[in-house]
């Protein structure tokens, strides 16, 4: 069976068509999301239909929790030491795209789980208890163990962070997989990124798609912080507003 796992795409609607044709070329038996599918860019209405129209299921995001529950973000915020100049964009963005959503696509991301299993892996968004925090890159095997080996999946996927990773793990899951941001990369590469699981052995693949266009759409779109989601479009690495 092949499985492909989109997550992040953070209504950047350019690259989500990009990888959907990338996807359509590679034939997966069944495709899967990651969640943070509409926040930050120039297309949530359109992201959000098409994933309903393509009958995509997955699983919920920080950024679609944050939408539909808004004191997820206040009281991640209220723990957080980054600057309330952040919080502050944060709220805004996600002000206008919820209103842009309406309550019928909102509905629908309310009702997301935050685990999905599949024969033979796992997905959630950051890790099964939380949305918002997903462990640090140097995490020991012990420690991915504790907080994935509950889920009693060989393979366990998830996004959050926008860098794409394979980590083999002494333990359960044997393998920990992150699918990487289809609209967002903070690893330097500006390609979108998706994961393919082919028979259980997994590929992470990299597709370029047009970031002039994309730029475009979000200086015409009236996206409150659209000149951030610029900045980070044009880095592939997070920055602050």
């Amino acid at each position: 069976m092949r499985v492909a796992v989109v997550s992040d795409i953070h209504g950047n609607l350019t690259a989500f068509e990009a990888v959907l044709a990338d996807i359509r070329q590679c034939s997966p038996d069944l495709v899967l999301h990651g969640g943070d599918l509409a926040d930050g860019g120039s297309g949530p209405r359109e992201i959000v239909d098409r994933i309903l129209g393509l009958g995509w299921q997955g699983v919920m995001g920080n950024t679609d929790e944050m939408l539909v529950h808004p004191d997820s973000l206040e009281e991640f915020a209220s723990q957080s030491s980054a600057p309330p100049d952040l919080w502050a964009a944060v709220r805004e963005i996600a002000s206008a795209t919820r209103d842009a959503l309406e309550e019928e696509r909102l509905a629908w991301l309310r009702e997301l789980p935050r685990v999905k299993t599949q024969e033979g892996f796992a997905l959630v968004h950051a890790t099964p208890e939380s949305c918002w925090r997903a462990p640090v890159a140097d995490a020991t095997d012990a420690e991915l163990e504790t907080i994935y080996g509950s889920l009693g999946a060989p393979v366990v996927v998830f996004g959050h962070t926008h860098r794409s990773s394979i980590r083999s793990i002494v333990g359960q899951p044997g393998l920990l997989i992150n699918c990487g941001s289809v609209g967002l990369s903070y690893d330097g590469d500006p390609r979108a990124s998706y994961l393919l699981l082919d028979e259980g052995t997994p590929s992470i693949r990299r597709v370029e798609y047009n970031i002039e266009r994309e730029l475009k759409a979000l200086a015409s779109c009236g996206l409150p912080g659209a000149r951030w989601t610029g900045k980070m479009l044009r880095t592939s690495s997070p920055q602050m507003p």
